[in-house]
């Protein structure tokens, strides 16, 4: 049973609570008709279907719809022509290798790889924008001779990590003349071409990261089944032993050092 006093604290306590939670509801609708009445000016965007007499304004449409179709393939793009597939794949193998679950987070490797994938291809989108942008924003060139000249650079970063036998199996099934230079090679074959050339590479990165781990594993099991201890999970025995060896042997280090090491060809 509550007192008439504790009631009363009650009752106080509920209306300046009540009071509260209004004042700011009662201050914003009091502000709404200053907010209307003000010139505040509001950006608008406007796309409609009809009939135009101008052929240079269909066309100029049809840029913006093909735009608009190539953002949504950015992601496929920047993934599948860069350096990114080898780093996470071998970033994944690694976090298997250690068997630590979801450490490192999917938000982490997918980071770090994404910002490693910027730091190898920033040459390469720098001759980019030297060679195709910077003339075309000054209109120097065409649109044509600037996507011409785009694709240059981020072909011959392809071509330099694609293996010949992968090459000439998509040229084989794309039944194209043997070409007498990369630069007859067109850029949809060389993609593919590259993609698998990456995985290949990354598996192998991924295999030669196992290995330590792998030894460590079988250790642990050998000894515990010894000891008899066969309901004991190794993997509970093992992670804190390839984890101190990851950490001694500075395995991040080593890890970025060696991806690096295999585009860039420069030692750590």
């Amino acid at each position: 049973m509550m007192t008439r006093t504790q009631l009363q604290c009650s009752m106080t306590w509920n209306k300046l609570s009540l009071k509260t939670l209004l004042l700011p509801l009662v201050g914003c609708l009091w502000a709404l008709p200053l907010l209307a009445q003000s010139q505040v000016p509001i950006p608008s965007f406007n796309l409609e279907i009809g009939r135009s007499s101008n052929p240079d304004q269909v066309a100029s449409t049809l840029q913006v719809i093909a735009l608009l179709s190539v953002l949504t393939l950015a992601p496929a793009l920047l993934l599948l022509t860069t350096s990114f597939t080898r780093i996470i794949i071998v970033l994944g193998f690694l976090r298997n290798a250690l068997g630590t679950q979801q450490s490192p987070p999917n938000q982490v490797l997918l980071g770090f790889a994404m910002f490693l994938t910027f730091f190898l291809m920033a040459p390469t989108w720098g001759k980019i924008y030297d060679e195709a942008l910077s003339p075309y924003f000054a209109k120097k060139i065409g649109q044509e001779e600037a996507m011409e000249r785009a694709v240059r650079p981020i072909k011959r970063f392809m071509v330099t990590y694609t293996r010949e036998k992968d090459l000439a199996l998509f040229v084989r099934i794309a039944k194209i003349k043997r070409p007498q230079n990369i630069a007859d090679v067109p850029i949809w074959v060389v993609i593919p071409a590259f993609v698998i050339s990456e995985l290949k590479t990354a598996f192998q990165m991924g295999f030669i990261i196992y290995i330590p781990f792998l030894v460590i594993d079988m250790v642990v099991s050998s000894v515990l089944m010894a000891m008899g201890m066969m309901m004991l999970p190794p993997i509970m025995i093992s992670l804190p032993f390839k984890l101190m060896l990851f950490v001694l042997v500075d395995g991040w280090y080593l890890i970025t050092g060696s991806l690096v090491q295999s585009f860039t060809g420069v030692s750590p």
